[in-house]
């Protein structure tokens, strides 16, 4: 009998290992208030410095979905996934969510994850590419590369597009069937950041259209392939801002 226990306690206790690559709902302190994020930890990103993608999500949305759609690459690639709310659900605000927030959201995975700090990655989609870039520029010696789907330049950040220390690389996907981001404005955005300087591959997905989601596997893919070879050549350097109501 006791041998049998103890054989049972072994195959409940391997069979428990998996669940703790649970997507989590966490929160975290940013200019005094509790912020809320979703996370995901692979097992495989555990005891080695991982590589981290904050994931940005579109209007409408929070930031649970985006994570759902790169949890089973991040298991295969040992990639630790954060995808912060946005303060409010339809877009994201530059003064509310802007580079503070990431860098409490960096501070709060350091705290309790091995990360590789070089290698701290951006992705969003929609009003959350937006974002993505834009902080992708003004904090371009923080983190490594942005990707995005279906997204452009916002005007707030165009002041930073000279400034910027780095020109960080980035890349976008978007549909040719695309109503909301007509794949004319994403090549304008492109245009006008590569005369600047920047290296900004644009990809455009014959017939597709703004659903993210319906073809998430073959995005992500592509935008983890972009990404993952980009590393910072140094520590990271966070550049303070201080942003106008």
């Amino acid at each position: 009998m006791k041998t049998y226990l103890i054989a049972l306690l072994l195959v409940l206790s391997a069979g428990a290992a998996p669940a703790a690559e649970k997507i989590t709902r966490e929160t975290f302190s940013s200019q005094g208030t509790d912020r809320t994020f979703y996370k995901f930890v692979p097992d495989s990103s555990v005891g080695k410095p991982a590589p981290v993608i904050i994931l940005l999500h579109g209007s409408g949305r929070d930031g649970r979905i985006l994570v759902e759609h790169w949890q089973g690459l991040a298991k295969k690639e040992g990639v630790i996934l954060a995808g912060p709310d946005a303060t409010v659900r339809d877009g994201w605000s530059m003064r509310e969510d802007g580079p503070v927030l990431f860098r409490d959201l960096v501070d709060a995975l350091f705290a309790k994850h091995e990360i590789d700090n070089r290698r701290v990655y951006v992705f969003g989609h929609s009003a959350g590419a937006i974002h993505g870039i834009g902080m992708g520029i003004m904090e371009s010696e923080y983190f490594a590369a942005v990707a995005a789907h279906a997204g452009v330049l916002p005007p707030s950040a165009a002041q930073y597009v000279l400034r910027a220390p780095r020109k960080i690389p980035i890349a976008i996907w978007v549909g040719t069937d695309d109503r909301m981001f007509p794949v004319e404005a994403v090549r304008a955005s492109r245009d006008q950041l590569n005369e600047r300087g920047y290296t900004v591959e644009l990809t455009e997905i014959p017939r597709h259209t703004h659903d993210y989601y319906g073809r998430s596997s073959d995005i992500n893919k592509a935008a983890w392939a972009f990404l993952k070879e980009k590393r910072l050549e140094k520590d990271p350097q966070y550049q303070h801002y201080i942003l106008s109501r």
